[in-house]
């Protein structure tokens, strides 16, 4: 394994136990597709799994905000 590989690892390992399972929602997606197009990219398979995981968790946090703004929204609305 790389010195790149290693801290690589050492960096998604970090980033998997700040984050933990609570807060993880998206992360395995993105982790899967990021995972195939980074290997399919150049065999780049864990830094695109890494990058997967961010931008999944981002784009599920962003969807769920969105949804709790439209939820309240429509709640204000009846009252």
């Amino acid at each position: 394994m790389t010195a790149f590989g290693k801290a690589t690892l050492a960096a998604a390992t970090l980033f998997f136990a700040v984050t933990g399972t609570a807060h993880a929602a998206g992360c395995i997606k993105g982790a899967v597709v990021g995972g195939v197009a980074g290997h399919y990219a150049g065999h780049h398979a864990v830094v695109g799994a890494v990058g997967g995981c961010i931008v999944g968790h981002h784009l599920a946090k962003k969807h769920a905000q969105e949804q709790a703004a439209q939820q309240q929204a429509m709640h204000a609305q009846y009252q």
